[in-house]
């Protein structure tokens, strides 16, 4: 089943009309900001097609990113790699999340959250929704947004570092990046804590000493 206006119905229905959607991407790569994006959108242009960005083509994606920016009230955010490294990776990523909501034109009156927990910080009634971006259509539209930004943040580090593979597999482990980093070693841009990279580390400090 594709994602509805369900949840924001009813929270309109209480009265309430400035209705986000916010998630996140990038928790699981080796490299690179976790990004997120916060979404209101108007009920009478809602783009055709919003569905959880892990179900659609990277073209129809940056298509649908494009109309979301033009008919919705949009803030993206990050959360850097050093932040990632100073807390863990699921405080980066609800921090990204509440910097999206505050960069918002004005305060929301009620934020859909994808997942089960409501970020420390996040100072606006909430709800929560497992696998939202199935579900709401305000949280699809916000991880279609944050999904776009971030592949084009790791295109454009993939240009400074290539050999990586950052331009198709956005950071994430796979084989053409695992091999990279043996043979290229880990970039400022890599996660250090993260256990490849670590052991990586590790064995590069075994084999210096």
């Amino acid at each position: 089943m594709p994602p509805d206006f369900l949840f924001e119905t009813a929270a309109r229905d209480r009265g309430l009309s400035r209705i986000c959607g916010v998630d996140e991407v990038g928790r699981g790569p080796l490299a690179g900001p976790v990004t997120a994006a916060a979404v209101i959108l108007d009920p009478r242009r809602i783009p055709e097609g919003l569905d959880d960005s892990k179900r659609l083509t990277a073209r129809r994606r940056a298509a649908l990113a494009a109309e979301i920016a033009e008919m919705a009230e949009v803030s993206i955010a990050h959360a850097s790699v050093a932040e990632i490294e100073e807390h863990n990776i699921l405080r980066a990523s609800h921090l990204a999340m509440i910097r999206a909501v505050a960069g918002l034109s004005a305060p929301p009156c009620h934020v859909l959250v994808d997942g089960n927990m409501v970020p420390r910080g996040l100072n606006h009634p909430c709800e929560t929704l497992v696998g939202g971006d199935g579900r709401s259509l305000s949280i699809a539209a916000a991880s279609i947004v944050a999904k776009v930004a971030r592949d084009g943040i790791m295109a454009d580090l993939a240009r400074a570092h290539p050999g990586y593979g950052w331009e198709r597999n956005a950071g994430y482990g796979t084989a053409q990046h695992k091999a990279a980093l043996q043979d290229l070693g880990v970039t400022p841009h890599h996660r250090r804590k993260f256990k490849p990279i670590h052991n990586i580390l590790y064995q590069a400090a075994i084999a210096s000493d």
